[in-house]
């Protein structure tokens, strides 16, 4: 089977819940997705919005403070909101990218050569104590060891130690400093086997496939998975692009028809829709693609139209009412415009609700 532009995009969209919006529980979503990025605080909320019919933030707050989902660092070695589980299962297998990027940034050439495990043993049993912001930490260990290059190994402990961001940081209406506690603090005793690399990869691929061996592997951050493809053998579906490169699939995978109508959605900034490949073509279409500045995380990003990227947008509150900017990067039909605004209804419902609202197009940005 030969898969164009349309129908990679539509398989995209269909398996990151985009094509509509589903009725189905938080976590079975987070599940399904191998998580949702959260590097802003708000923007899984926006995220799943998007996704789930009828959602409500006090679902994932609830999940949050219930201890069932987590903010922890995994794909990318960024902030990503998941299941409990998962932050258990998928550290293991990610660790590699944690320490080879640590490895390759200042602090890591500052500690090079040297042994800090138990300088790090030590600040693990202080963050299991209670949660600390980095820089409390530094300040921690320059206390306890003079001479030590604190800064360096407080974020060796923050790359190499797998922790949380507890609560309130991450809930919808509430904010909180960025703190870390160890993961087997906050989750306690609670096992999970490790995910292997064929396990990941077939998750990517549930989640966002079909896709190439190198967009997996941008979108998690490991090397060789052409190796783990190969040892899936025939696990995998295969097929090809119209230029012929061999992307690989699930054998269940979804694949709509190109021609199946897909609404606008308001993405956040950071989307696993326009995050989760090397080649985003069949979700972000040509033109200046430039994000308006809006207000606080998960008040700006990106607006598919017709199944792809083709318009930026923030929002932020003004003394009268919400307002939207929306920027076109290329010319919407009459038909297109009108489908955006009815959903920019929507999101400013959901953003600021009992507000005044005001949408606008063009480039103008806030003051």
């Amino acid at each position: 089977m030969t898969l164009g532009v349309r129908a990679l995009g539509r398989a995209t969209l269909a398996r990151q819940l985009l094509l509509e919006r589903t009725a189905r529980p938080v976590a079975t979503a987070l599940r399904d997705l191998v998580g949702l990025q959260g590097q802003v605080p708000g923007v899984p909320h926006l995220a799943l919005w998007d996704r789930l019919a009828g959602y409500d933030p006090a679902e994932l707050d609830g999940l949050m403070t219930a201890r069932e989902v987590v903010r922890t660092q995994l794909m990318r070695t960024t902030i990503h909101t998941v299941v409990a589980d998962d932050a258990l299962g998928l550290r293991p297998v990610l660790q590699p990218v944690l320490d080879r990027t640590f490895a390759g940034t200042a602090w890591g050439q500052r500690l090079r050569g040297q042994d800090v495990s138990a300088v790090r043993a030590e600040a693990a049993a202080l963050l299991a104590q209670r949660p600390l912001g980095r820089a409390e930490l530094q300040r921690e260990l320059a206390r306890r060891h003079p001479g030590l290059d604190a800064e360096a190994v407080a974020y060796d402990v923050s790359y190499r130690v797998p922790w949380v961001q507890p609560p309130p940081r991450g809930l919808w209406r509430a904010s909180g400093a960025a703190l870390m506690t160890t993961v087997g603090a906050w989750l306690g005793d609670r096992t999970v086997p490790p995910t292997s690399p064929e396990e990941l990869l077939l998750r990517y691929l549930a989640a966002f496939g079909p896709a190439t061996v190198r967009d997996a592997q941008v979108w998690c951050g490991l090397t060789r998975l052409r190796e783990v493809a190969d040892r899936l053998g025939p696990r995998l579906r295969r097929l090809h692009t119209e230029d012929g490169t061999e992307v690989l699939d699930v054998p269940d995978g979804p694949l709509p028809d190109p021609d199946t109508p897909a609404p606008p959605r308001f993405l956040a900034e950071y989307d696993n829709a326009t995050l989760g490949y090397a080649d985003r073509s069949r979700v972000v279409a040509p033109g200046d693609h430039v994000l308006l500045p809006g207000g606080p995380g998960g008040w700006t990003g990106t607006l598919l139209v017709d199944g792809r990227v083709q318009a930026t947008w923030a929002a932020r509150q003004e003394a009268a009412a919400t307002v939207l900017l929306v920027r076109p990067s290329t010319p919407l039909p009459a038909a297109d415009r009108a489908d955006v605004e009815a959903e920019a209804a929507r999101l400013l419902a959901f953003l600021a609700p009992g507000r005044d609202h005001d949408l606008r197009w063009g480039t103008d940005r806030p003051a």
